[in-house]
């Protein structure tokens, strides 16, 4: 897995490339942490449209990441998720908990 952050206006981006699972949590932790702390930061998208597998933990990781945003009032989106990615996010019914979207 790979991931990387951009910051463009007060929207940042977290782009993650391969497997989401446990043995990346720290990499997103580190990630998204200075993103929540940023006062410049007014919504974060998570670029999923190169993650080619997600599991119950990076399900949680999510969760985390959407909670500690919540708190400090910054919006998660969840973008270009396709195959295997979407219907486990499907079932898991992350569309009641984040904005999932399509961009062009």
């Amino acid at each position: 897995m790979a991931i990387n952050v951009q910051i463009t206006n007060k929207t940042a981006r977290i782009n993650m490339f391969g497997r989401f699972d446990f043995q990346v949590h720290r990499e997103f932790k580190d990630a998204y942490t200075p993103l929540i702390d940023n006062a410049e930061v007014k919504e974060i998208e998570v670029e999923m449209s190169k993650v080619d597998y997600l599991d119950s933990s990076a399900l949680g990781m999510l969760m985390l990441l959407n909670e500690r945003a919540r708190a400090v009032n910054k919006p998660i989106t969840l973008l270009n998720t396709s195959g295997v990615v979407s219907q486990v996010l499907a079932v898991a019914n992350f569309s009641k908990i984040f904005n999932i979207k399509q961009a062009a």
